[in-house]
């Protein structure tokens, strides 16, 4: 069964109002801690190859590792060789290291196996994260650009870009911590160079945004790819007119659930917590009834597939003005001190 979101967190009633001082102690430490990073106090480690920061302002999937990946394609475009560096959550490195496109999401962590086949470039994983870009970079001196994925609040290392991936269904009652999902204000939105918006924003947020560089972006997908042999595909639309199983251990499961109904498919939805570790009698499902799954959630579950078992792939079509930007600052560098 998934865990979900506390209920507080939609809302603005009673269990979020008794946590609302603790939010604000919350927000006070964010604060102090970033303007600490900013004066100097605490070191922020400058690297000799500029960072794109890629990640959000609240807890829960905004569509991140997509953004990764469309990254890497419009640097390569540009004549960038890119690197990625992440926390590398889920996994059991201890220090850094770099992940091998075949490598094991249990000890890598999902998301950095899954970029790490869907890019082909370097990836490096660390709770340090200026420990595993320096690894990156001695491993692949060739690389001219760092993506550090979901770093936004990780401040020691210090970054050049800022990408804001925002879905507003996950910013929920707009709260910080824990009386609401947010790890820094909506304000925060205000200071980043990129802001990428997944989905419809309302009036209210887009006024926040307003002035802002703000980019929208949809995930499209339609093929399936088997999870037993990858070199077999077939159109999601073939699936029509039989219960699909549809499995997801995402931030955002529904979404998922969605996109595969809006493809006409009869789906059975089977919501796991996000970096789920899946074991074989998570997809015991009965014969003949077929299973969807996400590429997040399929480069964990390959090992022991059954045959009808299938992976949707998603990519991120986003504005194109997004990579320009992106890739105009990256020309300059940074501002002159």
């Amino acid at each position: 069964m998934a865990s979900r979101a506390p209920a507080w967190w939609q809302d603005r009633g009673l269990a979020a109002v008794l946590l609302r001082p603790l939010s604000v102690l919350f927000g006070l430490i964010a604060w102090l801690r970033r303007w600490l990073h900013r004066c100097g106090v605490l070191r922020v480690e400058r690297l000799a190859v500029p960072v794109v920061v890629v990640g959000n302002i609240a807890v829960g999937g905004s569509g991140k590792t997509p953004v990764v990946a469309w990254l890497v394609e419009r640097l390569r475009e540009a004549g960038h060789r890119p690197g990625i560096v992440s926390r590398g959550y889920g996994g059991k490195v201890e220090g850094v290291a770099m992940v091998p496109r075949d490598g094991d999401p249990d000890i890598y962590g999902d998301e950095p196996v899954l970029l790490a086949r869907l890019t082909g470039c370097p990836v490096a994983v660390g709770r340090d994260r200026p420990g595993a870009a320096r690894e990156l970079l001695r491993m692949s001196p060739h690389c001219d650009v760092l993506i550090a994925d979901d770093g936004m609040q990780h401040y020691p290392l210090g970054r050049d870009i800022e990408v804001a991936v925002v879905d507003e269904a996950v910013l929920g009652n707009r709260w910080l911590l824990p009386a609401g999902p947010l790890r820094e204000p909506l304000s925060r939105l205000r200071e980043v160079d990129v802001v990428i918006a997944h989905g419809q924003m309302s009036a209210a947020l887009a006024s926040l945004l307003e002035g802002q560089a703000v980019f929208s972006m949809k995930l499209m997908g339609g093929r399936l790819r088997a999870l037993r042999d990858p070199a077999r595909e077939l159109d999601a639309g073939t699936l029509r007119g039989r219960p699909v199983h549809a499995v997801a251990g995402i931030g955002r499961p529904q979404r998922f659930f969605d996109q595969l109904g809006a493809l006409g498919l009869d789906v059975v939805p089977h919501a796991f917590p996000d970096h789920h570790r899946f074991v074989a009698t998570d997809l015991a499902f009965p014969a003949g009834e077929p299973i969807v799954m996400t590429s997040k959630d399929a480069v964990k579950c390959a090992a022991f597939a059954p045959d009808d078992c299938w992976e949707f792939p998603v990519s991120a079509q986003i504005d194109p003005g997004a990579a320009e930007r992106i890739v105009e600052k990256l020309k300059n560098g940074p501002p002159a001190a």
